[in-house]
């Protein structure tokens, strides 16, 4: 009988997917029992400061990164967008589950869309990505950070923010669609690399657990996700900058739509790419190289240089 420890984050909608990974190892697997254990990562630690001014890579994965290396846990459990596109050695994402809605979704105190809003309005979010965007399509707003886990970023609208914007992944795994108001579409708004998608990480070493976490894998998520995080790794992006990108498959055609912006939302740079699935990481790659040679390396490095990272 297998026994399998499962690293997670302590947030609620962490915790649900760790659960979600538990049950479905014990679904498949009978006889395999599991367990969770919990871990505060240092982005869980430093509420009172933008993602942005914290630092560094790996905010919320380095320590569980080290559970699985010291031998505490078997396999940890990841939102990919959280994800460094540089795992320690001797590690890898073995499994994408089926990814969950992509998509932003938003609440506001009017209950109302976006444009529903008064000039001034204050939109809470966490996210450069998200911040870029929003300062390009709705300039008269005001974009502030806020920090924690959903249901208490969600519980800001009205006290200090005039709307709140969210993953509708987590959203939906936590049963809240209800008080939320409406969602931006990928055409106004790209998602973060990976969003909605889940990351199983292993040992390389350990066959009998990476067989098993095998039949978690979903594999249009993979080609999407690799095509994304290619994207990402080649922009040399860490979790908190303006890049947002999309994959969708059409067969055996996978279409590739990527972002870099300046974070007041003067200056976007967007552009799609098209090829075989096959080749998801080096379309990946190309879409990165076009957009960096259209002004996103200029983006980039002054961002960095004023995040103390440059």
């Amino acid at each position: 009988m297998t026994h399998i420890r499962i690293a997670t984050r302590k947030s609620p909608l962490a915790l649900w997917q760790a659960e979600w990974v538990s049950a479905e190892l014990e679904r498949l697997f009978p006889g395999t029992t599991t367990e969770l254990v919990k871990i505060v990562t240092k982005g869980d630690k430093i509420l009172d400061v933008p993602l942005a001014k914290v630092g560094g890579k790996g905010l919320f994965t380095k320590e569980i990164d080290e559970a699985l290396l010291d031998g505490r846990a078997d396999i940890a459990v990841h939102s990919m967008k959280d994800v460094p596109t540089e795992l320690p050695a001797g590690t890898s994402i073995r499994a994408h589950p089926k990814r969950e809605d992509p998509r932003d979704i938003y609440a506001t105190v009017t209950g109302g869309d976006l444009d529903s809003l008064p000039e001034d309005a204050t939109i809470g979010t966490s996210s450069l990505r998200r911040i870029a965007q929003i300062n390009a399509k709705y300039p008269k707003f005001k974009c502030v950070s806020i920090r924690g886990n959903i249901q208490t970023r969600r519980n800001k609208l009205g006290t200090e923010v005039d709307a709140v914007i969210l993953a509708a992944a987590g959203i939906k795994r936590m049963g809240m669609q209800d008080q939320m108001h409406g969602y931006l579409e990928v055409g106004d708004v790209l998602p973060a690399v990976a969003q909605g998608t889940l990351g199983i990480q292993t040992k390389d070493d350990n066959d009998e657990v990476n067989r098993m976490v095998d039949a978690l894998n979903d594999a249009e998520t993979v080609f999407r996700t690799q095509a994304e995080r290619a994207f990402l790794a080649r922009l040399e992006g860490g979790c908190q900058v303006p890049i947002g990108a999309y994959a969708t498959l059409d067969g055996e055609n996978l279409h590739l739509d990527g972002l870099v912006g300046s974070v007041d939302g003067k200056t976007l740079i967007r552009r799609q790419v098209s090829g075989s699935k096959h080749d998801a990481e080096s379309l990946g790659i190309q879409l990165a190289d076009t957009i960096l040679d259209l002004g996103a390396r200029e983006i980039l490095q002054a961002l960095y240089e004023s995040q103390g990272n440059g």
